[in-house]
């Protein structure tokens, strides 16, 4: 909106010429949405305590989490609306790539939204099968688009970029829309999994949106994109717009989600983080780098397939003392922000490992 508005009007003043530039931007983008979510997040307490939308602890938790009952959840509302207005200000509408990511955005956030309402009223959520047939139709929706419709990306579209390698690209062909829906639904799946300890997900988030941030404006910029020698993709610097937003959001949250929370996210913020976080990565064609960049929720995710499987295949018996992975060491004895810092300082050294494989090819 911003852009429409006083970039046009840069020959006549010089100063606005500003605007053209991605980086501020960006850097705008996430202050504003930093700003927003620090000045309404009180509110939103507020407003939660009154309509008593609490979190609900799981009685098979750790003993310590009672505590935690009644925290307003949900929080993830405030996550969404200050990205979006924030996007919606700062970035050039008319980029195709920014209403995609809107659009995961959006929709994993209400799959979240009515989870989360239908565990407050019923005391039980959507069906898994129902939320993950709805994961799967979006993300259909968004690779549909991305290969069948956008023809910028048609000569390189299906083609899968493998970290630390040059040459080695196999095209997946009719495979690739698959690829795109596994690692969508997979990435919202697996940072809801994640979201279980006072500012555990959101600080791997941010983490993990800052990095991506960088990758677009890379593979954005031609000159940078042949440097690297990595896929240039024309106007995806201008998603770093938006997910610099979605950093300053997750800041401003985070500020009322540190130990001890006040605000819990809630699906409708862990499943449209992961949704948004799983489109960037498709976006930037640095899909198996998430594996790397992501790697706390993977963990965290493994952790739960391998307790499951390790339970039915054993009859009765636990791999972990509990899953996903952090109740483990909580179980452990290790105190919860113990827990969540470590995971952070690991997210810091996966997202440094995984900035240093776009020159080490």
């Amino acid at each position: 909106m911003l852009y429409d508005i006083f970039y046009p009007l840069s020959s006549d003043y010089s100063f606005l010429n500003v605007f053209r530039y991605i980086t501020f931007r960006s850097a705008y983008a996430g202050l504003t949405a930093l700003g927003l979510s620090v000045l309404m997040g009180g509110m939103m307490i507020r407003m939660l305590r009154k309509f008593q939308i609490g979190e609900k602890i799981r009685e098979d938790g750790p003993k310590s989490h009672t505590a935690k009952s009644g925290t307003p959840t949900m929080g993830g509302l405030l996550i969404l609306s200050t990205l979006v207005a924030s996007t919606l200000l700062w970035a050039d509408l008319s980029k195709s790539y920014i209403w995609v990511v809107l659009l995961a955005a959006v929709g994993f956030g209400l799959i979240g939204f009515f989870d989360d309402a239908m565990k407050l009223k019923k005391n039980e959520g959507m069906s898994a099968r129902t939320k993950i047939v709805l994961q799967i139709l979006l993300s259909v929706a968004i690779g549909s688009y991305l290969i069948y419709i956008d023809p910028a990306r048609s000569d390189y579209v299906t083609r899968l970029y493998v970290p630390f390698f040059k040459t080695f690209q196999p095209d997946l062909g009719d495979w690739y829309l698959l690829f795109i829906v596994v690692t969508i639904v997979g990435t919202s799946n697996a940072v809801n999994l994640t979201d279980g300890l006072d500012g555990l997900a959101i600080g791997p988030i941010i983490i993990a949106m800052i990095t991506y941030t960088a990758i677009l404006y890379l593979c954005g910029h031609l000159k940078f994109a042949e440097y690297l020698r990595i896929q240039h993709i024309k106007e995806a610097g201008e998603v770093a717009v938006l997910s610099s937003a979605v950093v300053g959001a997750s800041l401003g949250f985070l500020w009322y989600n540190a130990y001890p929370a006040q605000i819990f996210m809630g699906d409708v913020g862990s499943l449209s983080l992961g949704g948004i976080l799983g489109t960037l990565a498709v976006i930037a064609k640095h899909e198996l780098l998430l594996f790397l960049v992501g790697g706390i929720f993977v963990i965290e995710a493994l952790s739960v397939i391998i307790q499951v499987g390790y339970f039915k295949f054993t009859g009765g018996k636990r791999f972990f003392k509990m899953a996903p992975l952090h109740h483990h060491f909580e179980h452990s004895g290790w105190a919860e922000s113990k827990v969540i810092v470590r995971f952070w300082i690991i997210a810091v050294v996966l997202a440094m490992i995984s900035l240093s494989t776009l020159k080490l090819r």
